[in-house]
């Protein structure tokens, strides 16, 4: 058992998520377990429903999860869809449970819908620059993931 808890991990995307120069945030509701009322990005675990029942897109794999998850997320706890998905980073954290969770940290532009939070996950939400994320009590690294996409988009912007 301990060889199998060594291999097991829980997998999770984040997305920051773009609309006219600001980014969402949302406020985790205090019965979460882990991050109680902090601030985040919306996003969640992949789960076997993401892909199982579908079909494959090659023979044998199915392709774009972290893509397909963060869309499915972002719509559940949000209500938003999204588009131009792209990569920020990866991280890892024990969970208070003592199970890892491996993190793929994406970015997004807002494409369509209102926001309707999930209330069992996220209670509030904020669209701000990265100069008004300063403000919130964000998740450790959830600001330098919005910065480090706030720089990316100036510098293509800037070409």
């Amino acid at each position: 058992m301990e060889e199998l808890r060594q291999k097991v991990h829980y997998v999770a995307v984040t997305g920051i998520i773009k609309k006219q120069g600001k980014y969402l945030i949302c406020k985790r509701s205090a019965k979460e377990k882990a991050f109680p009322n902090k601030w985040c990005v919306p996003g969640g675990k992949i789960e076997l429903r993401d892909f199982i029942d579908t079909p494959k897109d090659t023979a044998d794999h199915w392709l774009n999860i972290f893509e397909k998850v963060l869309a499915r997320e972002v719509l559940e706890e949000t209500g938003l869809q999204v588009k131009n998905t792209g990569y920020v980073s990866s991280l890892v954290f024990l969970r208070p449970n003592g199970f890892s969770t491996i993190i793929v940290s994406l970015y997004a532009d807002y494409a369509s819908g209102n926001i309707q939070l999930n209330n069992d996950e996220l209670v509030d939400y904020a669209w701000v620059s990265l100069e008004e994320a300063k403000n919130y009590d964000l998740i450790e690294n959830i600001y330098e993931q919005i910065e480090k996409v706030n720089s990316k988009l100036h510098a293509m912007r800037d070409r």
